[in-house]
Formats: structure tokens, sequence, C-alpha cells
């Protein structure tokens, strides 16, 4: 259905060349050119080549009427940038499993003395002392590895890194 039109988006020259060169460029995300696309065809501007319903728009871009009415109205509400980009998740889909308590727990783990008759440190073996510690129950050996790499450790000579390979 058609909305009462006191939502209609009229697109300056510039804008449009905008969105025409993202809807054309292949380098913007997925989403970006969908958008883009949606804003151009919402378009009732002077130099618009035709008029639109939502469900046109939807229909010719295989997405659903409200979606088109939604980005309509980000548009309109809060210009062309905010319309066209994802909305920011406010938090991440899961929780991180290694905080800074249990970051620091892994560095001072690291900087003990490895087990009995062995060398060194190696990844599997701090994880599973990680776990049998149970200074975190759940975490893989990447997760560890992403921990100590980010931290950048590092302590005194080379013979005292963590992993003397780089690995």
């Amino acid at each position: 259905m058609g909305r009462g039109r006191r939502d209609k988006v009229h697109l300056t020259v510039e804008q449009k060349e905008n969105l025409e060169k993202i809807s054309r460029n292949g380098y913007a995300s997925a989403k970006k050119i969908l958008h883009a696309r949606i804003l151009l065809m919402c378009d009732e501007g002077e130099q618009a080549h035709r008029s639109w319903k939502d469900e046109e728009i939807g229909e010719a871009l295989q997405v659903h009427r409200n979606t088109v009415g939604r980005i309509r109205q980000r548009f309109l509400q809060k210009g062309e940038k905010p319309a066209l980009e994802r909305k920011p998740r406010k938090t991440p889909p899961t929780p991180p499993k290694v905080d800074g308590v249990s970051e620091a727990q892994i560095i001072a783990l690291c900087c003990s003395e490895p087990p009995s008759g062995r060398a060194e440190w190696t990844i599997r073996l701090l994880t599973s002392e990680l776990k049998q510690r149970q200074i975190i129950t759940e975490i893989s050996c990447s997760t560890v590895w992403r921990t100590l790499k980010k931290t950048n450790y590092a302590p005194g000579e080379p013979r005292d890194f963590v992993f003397p390979n780089g690995i």
C-alpha cells in the first residue's frame, strides 16, 4: 500500500550521483549497495524517472516493503550516511571469554616455570593448564594464542619469549 506521501524522498543532484556511484562501484558492502538502490528508487524529486511504490521497490530488489519504508524513514530523519550504513551493535554477539583478570592470569602462567620435563610452555600446554586450574573452563588454543599475541608479551631477553620462534 502507498503511504500518505508526506515522507517523500527528494534527492539532490549530488546525493543522486553519490548513490549511483555506490550502487555501481562493486566495492561497497552488499547492504550498502542495496540501501543506495532503494533510496534511488524512492526518489520523487524533479529529476526522478518514475515514482515507485514500496511494494514495487521491494519486488524489484527482493526485499520486504517494510525494509524500504525503514530505509526511507532513516534517510529522512537522520540523513544519507545512517540510511546507507548498518546500525552498529550496542553489545557484541557473544561476550569475550578473556577479560582483563583472566588475561593477567594467562600471562602470569606463561611467566611461571613450565611443568617438569618441559623446557617451555606451548599453546596446548597453556590451554590445558588453564582448564585444569579452572582459570577459564572453556577456551581454545587459538584464543590463548590471540591473547598472548595481543599483549605483545616479550619480557627481557629473547630467550625469555613465550614462543621463541614467534609462534
